[in-house]
């Protein structure tokens, strides 16, 4: 058993701690199932024991209300309290009543009520009084009612005292009728002392308190829950926990307890104090057998450490003083004993291979040496031939570095060369054809200067015809007014006249508006084109002199292309030579890294050799070390 927090310990704590703690736990185990089984046991007993006593409650109940039903049912048929309501000899009737009274204690008081609820007759005077003047309230009774119906009901019970009797009573009513009609003539009371349940459950209480259960209660219920009776003190508090049974009074057996709840319970700390108490007793025989435990598993360690601490012993003298020679002697047959010969064997094979090792190291030490001497001077000469070809190399490299940039610019200026040789010829021919284009637009625009000069000229002529247009619509307007006015000197011959008249003055006014809106029309136009007859003056004048620029441009550009195709020539030369150059430092660079590469092998080798020697020098020391500690 490997646990985390035994770490620390020794082997004899170990042992006697990990006993301890399986046997606390096997012991606790079968103490817990044992427990729980009991606990299951004791609480079906106390279940059933508790549905007995409710059950006996129920039939004790059951009996005694059907017993007193009968009674009242019997009594109700006395032929001399039915003459005294038939005759009002009601000085008989006390006497019945008085004795009934006398021979049933449990009975507080009989009354003989008539049909109007007024009370004639009962087993006292003091009684019969306490009933006077209130016939009404009788009437309303629940007792009344059912007696009527030819019933019992216990909702006259409540939980005070009743005011007639002093007590809390159980009303039962039965009615008085005639034995010869049957008309019913009374009705009687016989008022039930209900402090007589707790006589009839004093029996089982004490069986209880004899079981030393204190705690155990009777308590009667309706089926609302509300509580008829208690057998506990009313001083007594409620109970916490409870453990409870109950029993129903069925409608086997007619009475006016059907339907009420007969409960048994008591405490649950005192229901299950055998429990507590085996339980103790379980804890109390735990720790003794717990306490065995600990001193038989100590005594086990004890036997078992003693030789391991000796072999201990032994090794830690070994380690400490390099003295193989040690015996270690243990008197013992078991797997200890049998730890203890190997041990010794082993100590006999350890001294043999100590010689050997001792004098295998001599002659390990020598031969490491001179290898290690040979390897450090070989190093040395190759270190100085590696220093001397990386420096080789890294001036090849930088020489190819040097080649290679010269041949990347004389490429770029090649290209650029050749770009700009290229770029002249186009510039040239563009030029060339700009300067015809140009030529030809100055042409162009000449014409269109005399296009809009003539179109002004045009545009002038227009207005002059649309002035006359408006003067022929000025006459016509006259010529309509005064016809106009001839058709009105004319009368009735003149009207078709008049008519025309005002259509040619209406067509006259249309046509001065329309030329007045052509003349502003004309003359937003005659500005227009005075506007850019001016700007293309302008610019045939500034095209003018762009042509002349242009030229100027071109004789320079002819210059220039002449020149960069000298310098094209010039770059293609250097181009060829600058890579002729590069192919020759790429061969030598490549032979330098070869010859590199080979040397780092070489280096690499040899240092592969160093350090196996050097290894093998620290195994060797290892081993002299080692050889040196122990003694044969």
């Amino acid at each position: 058993m490997n646990l985390p927090f035994l770490g620390d310990l020794k082997l004899r704590g170990r042992i006697t701690l990990s006993v301890a703690l399986l046997s606390a736990l096997s012991i606790l185990s079968i103490t817990a199932l044992g427990l729980s089984f009991t606990r299951s046991t004791l609480s079906k007993q106390i279940h059933a024991t508790l549905r007995v006593e409710a059950e006996g409650l129920k039939d004790l109940v059951e009996r005694t209300l059907a017993e007193r039903e009968a009674n009242v049912r019997s009594w109700s048929e006395d032929t001399i309290l039915r003459g005294a309501l038939l005759f009002d000899t009601f000085d008989k009737s006390d006497a019945v009543l008085a004795g009934l009274a006398k021979n049933h204690p449990s009975v507080s008081g009989f009354v003989l009520f008539d049909e109007r609820g007024r009370a004639v007759s009962a087993s006292s005077e003091a009684l019969r009084k306490s009933f006077q003047g209130r016939e009404k309230e009788v009437r309303e009774t629940a007792w009344y009612r059912a007696a009527l119906e030819g019933r019992f009901t216990a909702d006259g019970l409540s939980g005070e005292k009743d005011a007639a009797f002093g007590k809390r009573v159980l009303p039962l009513g039965a009615p008085v009728k005639s034995p010869l009609s049957g008309a019913r003539l009374g009705v009687m009371l016989a008022a039930y002392d209900w402090s007589q349940v707790r006589d009839v459950v004093k029996a089982a209480v004490q069986r209880a308190h004899d079981r030393s259960q204190g705690s155990f209660a009777l308590e009667v219920r309706r089926a609302d829950g509300s509580v008829l009776f208690d057998s506990r003190p009313a001083e007594a508090g409620p109970m916490v926990r409870a453990v409870s049974e109950e029993a129903i009074n069925g409608t086997d057996v007619r009475d006016v307890g059907d339907g009420w709840h007969f409960v048994a319970r008591m405490d649950a700390p005192e229901a299950y104090a055998p429990l507590a108490q085996a339980a103790t007793a379980a804890l109390a025989m735990l720790g003794f057998f717990l306490a065995l435990t600990i001193a038989g598993a100590y005594w086990l360690a004890r036997g078992i450490a003693r030789p391991i601490s000796a072999l201990s012993e032994a090794m830690t003298h070994v380690l400490e003083e390099g003295d193989l020679s040690h015996r270690v002697e243990v008197n013992s047959r078991d797997e200890v004993g049998e730890l203890a010969t190997a041990f010794s064997r082993m100590m006999e094979q350890l001294r043999q291979t100590t010689v050997g090792l001792q004098q295998g190291t001599r002659v390990l030490t020598g031969a490491v040496a001179e290898l290690s001497a040979a390897s450090g001077q070989q190093e040395r000469n190759l270190a100085r031939q590696a220093a001397a070809i990386q420096q080789t190399q890294v001036t090849a490299q930088e020489i190819q570095q040097t080649s290679k940039m010269a041949e990347e610019r004389s490429r770029a200026v090649l290209e650029v060369t050749t770009r700009a040789e290229e770029v002249g010829s186009m510039g040239e021919a563009t030029l060339g054809a700009s300067l015809a284009g140009l030529q030809e637009l100055h042409e162009k625009v000449g014409k269109l200067a005399g296009t809009i000069m003539s179109l002004g000229n045009r545009t002038q002529q227009i207005g002059e015809i649309a002035q006359t247009v408006k003067d022929l619509a000025d006459q016509s307007n006259m010529l309509a007014l005064n016809a106009a006015i001839e058709a009105v000197r004319s009368g009735e011959h003149g009207k078709g006249f008049g008519v025309v008249a005002r259509e040619i003055r209406a067509l006259a006014d249309q046509s001065i508006e329309s030329t007045d809106r052509v003349r502003e029309l004309l003359d937003d136009i005659g500005r227009s084109i005075q506007s850019t007859v001016t700007m293309t003056e302008k610019g045939q004048q500034q095209m003018q002199d762009g042509l002349a620029q242009i030229k100027a441009s071109g004789e320079s550009l002819r210059e220039l292309t002449s020149i960069v195709r000298d310098n094209a020539g010039a770059a293609r030369q250097i181009a060829v030579a600058v890579n002729q150059q590069n192919a020759g430092i790429s061969q030598i660079f490549t032979a330098v890294t070869d010859l590199s590469s080979l040397m780092d092998e070489t280096m690499q080798g040899v240092q592969a050799t160093t350090r196996a020697t050097s290894t093998l020098r620290e195994a060797a020391e290892r081993m002299e070390s080692v050889a040196r500690t122990y003694r044969a």
